[in-house]
């Protein structure tokens, strides 16, 4: 049951909002949904503009699932939304703008989400206390605390959370990470994630107007109450850091995951250190289009992390063998897997020839359902905690990135010239350099940013060095949306 300060809390922050409080009877979680096999699972989804209407096509076409609820800041994209989950299945959902009234109803069994990133974890978070199992998209969370946040929340109140990072679904994922830890490829202590993905400017910094069926206050939750500095009010938000991560933590978890879940890394990295810029154009923007994260685990082995957001070409491990631009590359002492999509990649010996090629996919939803079924968190594909760890990675990456200085060519050499790890990281920067150039990038003009190493002690998910870096672990909080702290879930 929910204990009597959450009951207080949801209360309190219902009233907050001009909502009237509940009976205390109607705030007691449910141990799980008591369908049988056969029956159906009332579904909420919030945040459903991009990746959420998604989630309602698929909850709304399956024959054990009803979207009951539809929950969006934006009242016209909602109300769309609406219309068309009332034709897939026959009944018109609720819409809602406020998630807070989707978890006062006991009817609701199952919430995911596609919220902007500032929102993913205290929606999850209120969900589980409110007795929902929730499926939340990638990024989990929106800085590091927030991630171990989830998990404890799923850990105490019994729910199942599920991370929308589908590689962990995908036959073809699978068989690639299998081969890579059979040991086929020899001893891999290398793992390389790309996001090269063209990502253009999103116009000059201003003061906009809010669309007028947008509620604001309720969109921005967490993140403070300020003025809209983008033109474009959807999905821009991704490149500012308020509200989002760049594309290191919104394309780069999934590839994040697939190679700490190659290298067969459970723990944060104990060093990071990140470089880069937003290079090639000014605007609203003001995280990276163009970064390079190193990060090293206590066991010896090394992620590099690489996000081109301008014109560029694949990687190739060897001349004669796949590439990719967005994928991962593991480097074997006998040979290379390229993962080059969600569901395909290959295997090629240290002379580029083909060993064997990984394709097929699979369904995440479904994975999802059956472990709220089961009453199982071991039965998912991708349980909040490896969610967790993957998002922690991208996030540290940027802490570092924050924490920058603007530096020349030359003294970013003699920076990583210093780092002990299994990659060749001047070849890497040199790449960067050149990949800039071949985009009209001057670097004497437009110099990139270079951020400190970061000590992390991987067990307790802190960082030890430089103390002006633990504060970005976490964010401060917009009354009454607020993130509980450590052991306050």
């Amino acid at each position: 049951m929910i204990r009597s300060n959450r009951r207080q809390f949801l209360e309190d922050s219902l009233l907050a909002a001009g909502v009237a409080a509940v009976p205390a009877a109607r705030l007691v979680a449910a141990e799980g949904p008591e369908a049988g096999p056969n029956e159906r699972l009332r579904a909420a989804v919030i945040g459903v503009r991009g990746r959420g209407g998604y989630h309602l096509q698929v909850l709304a076409q399956r024959r054990d699932t009803q979207v009951v609820y539809v929950c969006d800041a934006d009242e016209k994209v909602g109300q769309s939304r609406c219309d068309q989950v009332e034709r897939k299945q026959g009944r018109r959902p609720k819409f809602v703008r406020d998630m807070r009234r989707v978890f006062d109803d006991p009817a609701v069994d199952i919430v995911t989400t596609a919220t902007p990133n500032h929102w993913h974890a205290l929606t999850a978070i209120w969900a589980m206390q409110a007795g929902k199992d929730v499926y939340v998209e990638k990024p989990v969370s929106h800085n590091v605390s927030e991630g171990r946040r989830m998990v404890e929340a799923a850990r105490k109140y019994k729910r199942i959370c599920q991370t929308g990072t589908q590689c962990r679904s995908m036959a073809g994922s699978i068989q690639a990470i299998e081969f890579v830890r059979s040991g086929k490829i020899g001893e891999v202590k290398l793992a390389r994630g790309l996001c090269y993905k063209r990502r253009k400017s999103i116009g000059p910094k201003g003061t906009y107007e809010v669309p007028p069926e947008v509620d604001y206050d309720l969109w921005s939750g967490p993140a403070p109450l300020v003025p809209l500095t983008r033109p474009r009010f959807h999905y821009d938000w991704h490149w500012q850091r308020l509200y989002g991560n760049g594309d290191i933590g919104n394309q780069g978890p999934h590839q994040m995951d697939l190679a700490r879940w190659g290298l067969g890394e459970e723990t944060l990295c104990c060093r990071v250190v990140s470089y880069g810029g937003r290079l090639g154009y000014e605007d609203a923007g003001d995280t990276a289009n163009t970064q390079t994260a190193i990060y090293e685990f206590p066991d010896g082995k090394t992620l590099v992390f690489e996000v081109r957001g301008l014109e560029t070409e694949l990687l190739r491990p060897h001349p004669k063998a796949d590439g990719a631009k967005i994928g991962v590359i593991f480097y074997g002492t006998e040979g290379y897997v390229v993962l080059t999509s969600y569901t395909a990649g290959a295997a090629f010996d240290l002379d580029g020839n083909l060993i064997q090629r990984f394709t097929g996919g699979g369904d995440h939803f479904e994975n999802f359902i059956q472990a709220v079924r089961s009453r199982q968190y071991e039965d998912l594909a991708a349980d909040i905690l490896e969610g967790h760890l993957s998002c922690a990675l991208s996030h540290l990456a940027n802490v570092s990135y924050y924490l920058g200085e603007t530096v020349s060519v030359a003294e970013a050499r003699r920076r990583l010239e210093s780092l002990k790890t299994n990659e060749k990281p001047l070849e890497t920067l040199d790449r960067v350099v050149s990949h800039l150039k071949q985009n009209g990038v001057d670097l004497e003009k437009t110099p990139m940013s270079f951020g400190p190493q970061l000590a992390v002690d991987p067990q307790k998910e802190t960082i030890t060095s430089p103390p002006d870096a633990v504060p970005l672990c976490t964010r401060d909080y917009r009354k009454p949306f607020v993130v509980p702290p450590a052991g306050q879930v």
